[in-house]
């Protein structure tokens, strides 16, 4: 088994999630008392939402490209970036190390295409949304991408900053996800994707008819086959 490393704390939500998930499917797979190979590194995720109110994503890349590089040298076999909004990086920290990083965008974009859907609405920070850094990944590999509209977008961002990366549920933006996820499926889309690793705390495929894409756990699926040899 390859060793995971997860760099995670942004926010450590979802980060707990990841961990939950990368062992429940080891265990799933190998049974018994097996569980994954993780080595983590956690960070103070005020010190990054800072830098990204500041937009300064080389400061940004910088901090998450020397924690990426201590992972390596603790023994991690591939990287992963467990979150959304900081894969803005992912040229940044590929870049230092030698060991393969799974993007986030590729697993989704993935199993998006195995289901054959070609166009995606797109939830996520208002980075993620905004930016083209994610959506461009996505439009490579042939998936047309829509996003809310600014008021829309506004809401969405506010929710997960001023909510979700506390761990703070509400039942009231829950609704307003699910508003909002209604009004995209009227444009024509084929799915949604949750591109923010708190949004699956918050919104889950039960709660509506329209087919949603977790990206957290997409990306630890991906990470699962990796360390177990399948991909």
């Amino acid at each position: 088994m390859k060793t995971i490393g997860l760099l995670g704390g942004m926010s450590w939500h979802s980060t707990a999630l990841y961990y939950r998930l990368l062992n429940e499917g080891i265990q799933q797979r190998l049974g018994g008392l097996h569980s994954a190979s993780i080595i983590m590194n956690s960070l103070d995720f005020a010190e990054i939402a800072l830098l990204q109110e500041q937009q300064d994503w080389q400061s940004a890349g910088q901090r998450l490209s020397s924690a990426s590089l201590r992972l390596q040298q603790a023994g991690a076999d591939f990287l992963l970036i467990a979150t959304n909004t900081m894969h803005i990086c992912e040229p940044a920290i590929k870049q230092s190390l030698h060991i393969p990083v799974l993007h986030i965008a590729d697993a989704t974009a993935d199993a998006i295409l195995q289901r054959g859907f070609k166009t995606a609405g797109l939830l996520g920070t208002a980075f993620t949304m905004q930016m083209d850094y994610y959506k461009s990944r996505l439009q490579q590999k042939g998936i047309q991408v829509v996003i809310p509209d600014d008021a829309d977008c506004n809401f969405i961002n506010r929710v997960i900053f001023d909510e979700l990366c506390y761990g703070n549920i509400q039942s009231r933006s829950k609704s307003e996800y699910l508003n909002i996820i209604q009004k995209m499926a009227r444009q024509n889309i084929d799915c949604v994707i949750l591109g923010c690793t708190e949004i699956t705390l918050l919104v889950e495929q039960n709660d509506t008819p329209v087919p949603l894409f977790d990206t957290t756990a997409l990306h630890a699926q991906a990470a699962i086959e990796y360390a177990l040899g399948d991909a």
